[in-house]
């Protein structure tokens, strides 16, 4: 139980260690062994915290035990850290990794390949699911993996389209496995859950916050070798993705509508901006084609 793995795992359920302060943890001590031996000055002068979350913090980890009920919390879940050998090889290349992901499903989806991030609006047009379909569904025979974020519209309609054909997809929360959101998704959940994969950076028992959703964007993207916009408005988180997926050095797809519809602008901003333009399934497979050996060859070396 008196891990590296577990120490960080115990020190990630507080709200009091950011993602900022595990990763100089880790980065200071790969054992995470001399957090756990701070006196409240040390935690103040080595990772640079106020005083009175040094004293919080340095409070939590004295409750620490091998056998903390901290592990029997979390039993239910599948947990990677970015210290195990299992972590998501795709994850490791992004310039803000996460350091631990939970899951519930299949933990092998994280390794397949191809994966595409399918994200748009809460709003789609009812032309938006038709493209979705003629789109989507061929990719599915071919088994891709479609990887979203389980909102309303686009991203849940993607979700439906792979689990309905029996295909496979991986959802990313902005809250813990816990509170799955948005609530109306519950059944959508608990079927990914069973039958898919869904997974989250932040702890099970942490409720969804506003800041969280352009966080966990950058997994969606992270996760993927392109991402593939099908509806959006100017201003939207799916721009946002695609922002990201561009940091990470990976591709934008976007879907052109009608220049009357406001949720196409942000494509058509998108496509304007040098995203490629997707009329059909095969300009998906033409992008692969042309990447998937240079992408393939970069899975294998960092594995």
């Amino acid at each position: 139980m008196n891990s590296p793995r577990n120490r960080l795992i115990y020190l990630a359920q507080s709200p009091l260690a950011t993602r900022a302060l595990l990763q100089k943890v880790i980065k200071l001590d790969p054992t995470c062994s001399k957090i756990f031996h701070h006196s409240t000055n040390e935690l103040v002068n080595t990772y640079q915290l106020p005083v009175r979350r040094a004293e919080k913090l340095y409070r939590y980890i004295k409750q620490y035990q091998e056998d903390c009920s901290v592990s029997k919390k979390l039993a239910d879940f599948k947990i990677w850290t970015i210290l195990d050998q299992d972590f998501p090889l795709l994850l490791k290349l992004i310039p803000d990794p996460p350091v631990i992901l939970y899951g519930l499903g299949r933990s092998d989806y994280l390794q397949h390949s191809p994966s595409l991030a399918v994200v748009g609006t809460r709003h789609p047009s009812q032309l938006a699911k038709q493209h979705m379909y003629r789109l989507l569904k061929p990719l599915v025979d071919r088994e891709w993996l479609f990887v979203s974020g389980m909102a309303y519209g686009i991203d849940g309609y993607a979700h439906r389209i792979a689990d309905y054909y029996k295909g496979r997809t991986i959802a990313v929360l902005a809250g813990g496995l816990l509170h799955p959101y948005p609530s109306k998704h519950l059944d959508l959940f608990h079927r990914l859950a069973k039958n898919h994969l869904v997974i989250s950076e932040y702890p099970p028992h942490l409720k969804p916050e506003r800041y969280h959703f352009p966080e966990r964007n950058r997994l969606i993207s992270g996760l993927s070798f392109a991402t593939l916009v099908v509806e959006a408005q100017e201003r939207s988180g799916s721009l946002i993705t695609a922002d990201q997926a561009l940091e990470q050095g990976r591709e934008v797809m976007a879907v052109p509508g009608a220049i009357s519809l406001a949720q196409a602008k942000g494509c058509h901003h998108l496509i304007q901006n040098g995203a490629k333009l997707i009329q059909n399934t095969y300009d998906i497979l033409q992008e692969w084609e042309l990447i998937k050996r240079n992408w393939r060859q970069i899975r294998s070396e960092i594995h």
